[in-house]
């Protein structure tokens, strides 16, 4: 049951905003009536500092569209001010993706979630982990960034990584790592001097860096992931090869973290026992 009291809160709260999204407007009273189409008495009535009378449905949509607030705002169900468009805009963009996962735009993306946990599903290796040689062979067939632009994004990022206060874990499929050493599929073509370096590389990192980087290593076979990387809290980037996918509510952010947590609870080989495993990996390059 609504009590009097609630009534005069909700009462009270509403003149607040209304007043308030009408000073910032720059609209007048008998401007937001005529806007509504209301009469200025109206207006005049809802803003009066005793009364605890609130609008009517049409009446509020209608003041809140003059406004260009939400009406859900203006009655104190929210405290989003904007619009249901611009709310599902804001919770879900897409922006072109020049070349992988180095770029400005990504990288500003980390230096918005400085500090937090940063979780990532690269789309090949981890940028940030690869060596010079394995960028410039990679960007050598395509258009966009140079590998000498590619080389210093990555190297930024690492060197981010390492003096910011956010951890990072990287999950990756085993198989990743089979062609590489392999140079079958995706690196088909690679030398085995940069393959071997680029393991060499990779074992270096993850002993340096560990905690504060954790690679994990899952069977796509009993669990798969397209390249995603989730900025703690705040949002999750999906990756689709010409674009991102960004997204900010917590529900979907929520349901990225988990997916990456059953990658990190079902990986076949854990951050601690990745090192030697790559040693593995990189003993395959020599033998062959």
């Amino acid at each position: 049951m609504v009590t009097e009291n609630d009534k005069r809160d909700r009462a009270a709260l509403f003149r607040q905003r209304l007043s308030r999204a009408l000073a910032e407007a720059r609209l007048s009273q008998a401007a937001l009536a005529r806007a509504a189409g209301v009469d200025r008495s109206t207006i005049s009535a809802l803003l009066a500092g005793d009364s605890t009378r609130l609008p009517n449905a049409q009446v509020a949509a209608e003041c809140a569209r003059a406004l260009g607030v939400s009406a859900d705002w203006l009655l104190g169900l929210t405290d989003r001010r904007e619009r249901p468009a611009e709310l599902l805009a804001a919770a879900l963009t897409m922006t072109e993706a020049p070349r992988a996962l180095i770029d400005e735009t990504i990288f500003a993306w980390h230096r918005e979630a400085a500090g937090y946990k940063i979780r990532h599903v690269p789309a090949t290796l981890p940028d940030m982990l690869k060596t010079r040689a394995m960028l410039r062979w990679e960007y050598g067939p395509h258009l966009g960034k140079t590998a000498e632009q590619a080389i210093g994004a990555s190297e930024d990022r690492l060197a981010w990584m390492r003096a910011a206060r956010s951890d990072y874990e990287i999950a990756m499929p085993l198989h990743e790592l089979d062609c590489l050493a392999a140079g079958a599929g995706y690196y088909a073509g690679l030398d085995p001097a940069t393959r071997a370096a680029q393991l060499d590389h990779m074992i270096a990192l993850a002993e340096q860096l560990y905690p504060s980087l954790r690679l994990y290593l899952f069977d796509a076979r009993r669990l798969w992931s397209a390249p995603v990387t989730v900025f703690g809290p705040l949002f999750a980037v999906l990756y689709l090869g010409r674009y991102y996918l960004a997204f900010r509510d917590s529900v979907r952010v929520d349901g990225f973290t988990r997916h990456f947590d059953d990658l990190v609870r079902e990986a076949a080989v854990a951050a601690r026992a990745v090192p030697g495993h790559l040693r593995a990996v990189r003993a395959q390059v020599s033998a062959g």
